[in-house]
């Protein structure tokens, strides 16, 4: 856990927060609609959690991306990778171009996260489970380094299913690596169903403390709730942090929200260009 800095008033951010969250939203419409097919459901229920961490909370530089104490961040649902791409493309670790080469021939942008091709990614995900371990590797490390910075983590409900993510958990609670703040994306669907229906994974606030961990459930697209939920979470100590977000899968997007078929559609850039449309009304 790092030492806090006192931050701004989030109301007096919420404004740009919510413009820049919608932003995201519209550059992976035109990313994953350029390309005419992917994972737009779970990355949209993660825009809010991702905005509010990379312009508010995350200390990062773009133009060193490599920085020994940066804050990191493992997406481990890596399939979600293309809003993280919008995301990193706009903070400038790479060219925004770059986003409509997304899953192509030759692409620094594969549809799931590849640390050794793409600037601004901490760490290769995508096979589900895994991202929980090596982020108690790397709070492990960066003790051991004496390394003063926060490593967030991003976990799916479907992934919660995996053994190994309760194996680490387990671990990181033995070593009071109070350096993690992780997150679940409680959007209650996964690829193959409902959650509740396929491996229910409800009361997960009561799981992860008795896990250890610190664990609150809020509103994943509200950003009082998470700018306080985050603050909370650094001021732990001797422990890490489990927020559980309440989202909607495929969020904001009109052909997509809440559809059980959204884990990984077919859509090309005309389709995105009306959802796309349709966010642009929600700022007039």
């Amino acid at each position: 856990m790092k030492n806090l800095t006192e931050k701004k008033d989030i109301s007096l951010e919420l404004d740009f927060l919510k413009r820049k969250a919608c932003e995201i939203r519209k550059m992976t419409l035109e990313e994953i609609g350029t390309l005419g097919v992917g994972h737009i459901g779970g990355a949209m229920s993660i825009v809010e959690v991702l905005t509010i961490l990379y312009y508010r909370h995350m200390n990062v530089d773009p133009s060193n991306p490599k920085k020994e104490d940066r804050d990191l961040l493992v997406l481990s649902k890596g399939h979600a990778g293309p809003v993280l791409y919008s995301v990193l493309a706009d903070k400038g670790y790479f060219p925004k171009d770059w986003l409509m080469t997304l899953n192509k021939g030759g692409t620094n942008l594969p549809s799931h996260c590849d640390m050794n091709r793409t600037p601004g990614i901490d760490m290769t995900t995508g096979s589900l489970g895994q991202g929980i371990s090596a982020v108690v590797g790397m709070a492990l490390a960066n003790k051991l380094d004496k390394i003063d910075s926060d490593i967030y983590l991003i976990i799916g409900d479907g992934e919660s299913n995996e053994g190994q993510v309760w194996e680490a958990a387990m671990s990181a609670a033995h070593y009071k690596l109070d350096n993690i703040i992780a997150f679940t994306d409680y959007n209650k669907m996964q690829i193959d169903g409902y959650t509740k229906d396929i491996m229910d994974v409800d009361n997960l606030v009561a799981k992860w403390e008795a896990f250890g961990w610190f664990a609150v459930k809020i509103q994943g697209h509200d950003f009082n709730e998470l700018d306080k939920a985050i603050a909370n979470a650094q001021k732990e100590k001797d422990r890490p942090s489990m927020i559980i977000l309440d989202t909607v899968k495929g969020k904001g997007v009109c052909f997509a929200e809440g559809k059980l078929e959204n884990h990984n559609m077919n859509f090309d850039i005309q389709k995105a260009k009306e959802a796309i449309a349709v966010l642009d009304g929600e700022f007039k």
